[in-house]
């Protein structure tokens, strides 16, 4: 079957971008593992001073960067997720709690991973009042930033 022009507008935009050919992916792996290595040390960093670190949105791809890098509930105490179906589990693999928003209101944590970091602008707004005790955002993709 032919592909739609929609399509085959992005399959030229893709090998237009070099997307078809390894060389493209090198050095993807140490790019990965570079994020990994930030946000690790940053969390353990965080751990040894004492802060606490939470984290905002349990979809899949969050939760593959958490497992990739090893994050378990002891460098990140739990995930708030909007979904009553999530809230009460724990994300598949590191084990760390699921809940509701307003668990950051009664903890207040000194960090919160937003692990969506395509909806950092929007959750960061949602969440901003995390600035009244001093809380800080992080993200962790496509580099560590907090703010």
């Amino acid at each position: 079957q032919k592909a739609s022009d929609a399509v085959q507008a992005l399959l030229d935009e893709e090998t237009g971008a070099g997307m078809d050919s390894p060389a493209f992916y090198e050095g993807f792996q140490g790019t990965v593992e570079g994020m990994k290595d930030a946000l690790l040390s940053f969390l353990i960093d965080a751990k040894a001073a004492g802060k606490t670190v939470a984290a905002y949105g349990a979809a899949a791809k969050g939760n593959t960067f958490l497992n990739f890098a090893g994050v378990r509930p002891d460098l990140v105490r739990f995930v708030v997720d909007r979904s009553p179906g999530k809230q009460g589990r724990y994300m598949p693999g590191s084990r760390i709690p699921i809940v509701e928003e307003e668990r950051i209101a009664e903890t207040r944590p000194d960090y919160i991973l937003i692990l969506p970091w395509n909806l950092r602008d929007e959750l960061s707004a949602q969440l901003n009042y995390i600035r009244d005790w001093g809380g800080q955002f992080i993200v962790a993709v496509p580099e560590l930033e907090v703010f």
